[in-house]
């Protein structure tokens, strides 16, 4: 039996077993308390040899062609899980065996935060999207870097950081200065930087999206030595003018990327099925909702920019198509984690396998010659 054969059966199976067994018992469940069974389960299966190789075999692809050298640092796929997911950096392990070709983990913040009240997490099922309130739940800077230390990776690992949800950091200068702290807390951990200003469950709001702010903010950064590539995760709710904004002080500062996008607040988008969303709900919505919109910021940023900036496209992927279009726009890399949610873990692997058969499908030997593909002729 072939490698790709059993990949196929198993994979098949899986999805089968998701679909029709875990997925109706987890979404029977409180999604927090899903959540964090899942992280539990992942991070015990993490320390097993056996049960990564397992892991290995029966989830990840392997293709050639997914293989990127970006900024420096070689990526075997394009495909992440998104920062939100492993906030206090307890999947790092077990990731690389189902599939997935990086993580952002966090965001991770100065200080502990213990996030706002709950519930704080709703499922969205016809809009294939989730209600997230979290607030920057996270352990800490410190906890968090220390728990990394001890640790070495089979993939690269960002760090996204995020000021601390709380009153004492919602003035302009404390929150810089406490973006600073995590920044240094975890300037020696990772493999690459992402500045998160735009958390729309936080103290304040998201005061760095502003230009003025986000220059004085990064004017800071640049003060703290690192060698590592620094990303911006922005907002997905911004107009051209917003985004051509922010990029002109991104050019004036060390910047190397820019994740588009983080979650939506605007509730009456036509992805959004409204007899879903109930008033006691709070927070930004992930999945599907944001894709199109994530789309249309990533071609933008490609056309404009993308000589100056890797873009990693965020928001709305469940199939191989889903992320194929937003390589095809101008991402390098891609992230997702409502759609593992909705379609099962076995979804990572899918798609690796499912983007190598479109570029081979379209005459690209490469992941990397897809990128901005759909703006040549």
């Amino acid at each position: 039996m072939s490698n790709r054969f059993l990949f196929m059966f198993a994979t098949n199976i899986q999805r089968w077993g998701y679909q029709h067994v875990l997925k109706p018992f987890f979404f029977r469940c409180d999604p927090e308390w899903t959540h964090d069974q899942v992280c539990e389960v992942g991070e015990r299966f993490g320390r097993s040899r056996l049960a990564r190789g397992m892991a290995q075999k029966l989830c990840a692809f392997q293709d050639d062609s997914l293989h990127q050298e970006i900024l420096g640092i070689h990526f075997s796929n394009p495909i992440g899980l998104t920062e939100g997911f492993d906030k206090n950096a307890r999947l790092t392990q077990i990731l690389p065996s189902i599939g997935f070709g990086y993580e952002i983990v966090g965001s991770v913040t100065a200080q502990a935060c213990k996030g706002n009240a709950k519930p704080r997490l709703w499922r969205l099922p016809k809009s294939k999207g989730l209600v997230v309130y979290y607030g920057l739940m996270n352990d800490g800077g410190e906890a968090i870097r220390s728990r990394l230390s001890t640790k070495t990776f089979a993939m690269p690992i960002g760090i996204s950081i995020a000021k601390t949800n709380c009153p004492g950091t919602v003035e302009t200068q404390s929150g810089i200065e406490d973006y600073v702290q995590g920044f240094t807390t975890m300037r020696d951990t990772g493999d690459f930087f992402v500045i998160n200003i735009s958390c729309p469950n936080a103290f304040g709001g998201e005061p760095f999206s502003d230009p003025k702010r986000l220059e004085a903010l990064l004017s800071r950064l640049d003060g703290i030595e690192t060698s590592k590539p620094i990303f911006i995760k922005s907002a997905v709710d911004l107009t051209i003018e917003e985004l051509d904004a922010l990029i002109a002080v991104m050019d004036r500062h060390r910047v190397h990327g820019i994740i588009l996008s983080n979650l939506t607040k605007q509730y009456g988008r036509r992805e959004i099925v409204q007899d879903e969303i109930q008033p006691h709900m709070k927070g930004g919505i992930s999945g599907r909702p944001t894709y199109e919109a994530s789309n249309t910021l990533i071609a933008h940023t490609y056309l404009e920019a993308g000589d100056r900036y890797v873009i990693i496209g965020v928001g709305g992927v469940f199939t191989a198509e889903d992320a194929y279009e937003k390589i095809r726009q101008g991402a390098s890399l891609v992230q997702l984690a409502t759609g593992m949610i909705f379609e099962g873990p076995q979804l990572i692997g899918e798609l690796n396998r499912g983007l190598a058969q479109l570029l081979h499908r379209d005459g690209f030997n490469s992941i990397s010659e897809v990128v901005g593909s759909a703006h040549r002729s």
